[in-house]
């Protein structure tokens, strides 16, 4: 039986904004070679925030891992800053969601939020920061987009050329690039591939 790796997050875990409409899960989801490929399930609401998040992932996983459980790639966005939720909330929420994976034995993977239009850098930056030392508490890999991408011309090209709001089919080509490169094979249990 093959993996079934759920992905949770805002829409850009569905895609919107590339007309290909893999968006950056079919990128992975593509290039992730096995002898029984992982089953992907995106599963994205728009404008999500790490407490809704927290509140809804477990059952809607639950519906798809079945009785042998599965995988778990949380990609929050930057929909906490927006909806004014502290720091210290944020971490706290990503915190109890990968200590309840971890007590179901849930092997979990998180992308950081990427830059977005509108959303202070530096705040977005603490963001990303405090993500990342939560799952470095847990010994959780984090795929770090922000920092790689806010500078980046062809993010920005990419994200200007469409809906200003969401990158197109090269953005999330860079982001399907950065989470294959920063450890998704080897938490799978996979060879790494060029």
């Amino acid at each position: 039986m093959s993996i079934r790796i759920c992905v949770v997050g805002d829409e850009l875990v569905a895609g919107v904004g590339d007309a290909r409409g893999m968006g950056w899960v079919g990128r992975v989801a593509a290039r992730t070679r096995a002898e029984e490929p992982p089953s992907f399930f995106t599963l994205a609401v728009p404008q999500e925030t790490t407490t809704s998040l927290a509140g809804r992932w477990e059952s809607e996983c639950n519906r798809r891992f079945g009785k042998d459980g599965g995988h778990l790639v949380i990609a929050p966005g930057a929909a906490d800053l927006e909806a004014g939720i502290s720091l210290a909330r944020s971490r706290l929420n990503l915190a109890n969601i990968l200590d309840d994976a971890a007590s179901r034995a849930l092997p979990t993977f998180v992308v950081g939020p990427p830059p977005r239009p509108g959303v202070e850098e530096p705040a977005l930056a603490a963001l990303s920061e405090a993500f990342a030392d939560v799952c470095g508490r847990r010994r959780v890999p984090y795929v770090e987009t922000f920092a790689p991408l806010h500078t980046h011309e062809q993010w920005q090209a990419d994200v200007a050329a469409g809906d200003g709001s969401h990158p197109g089919q090269a953005g999330y080509g860079l982001l399907a690039w950065l989470v294959l490169h920063n450890g998704w094979h080897s938490w799978l249990g996979l060879p790494e591939q060029t």
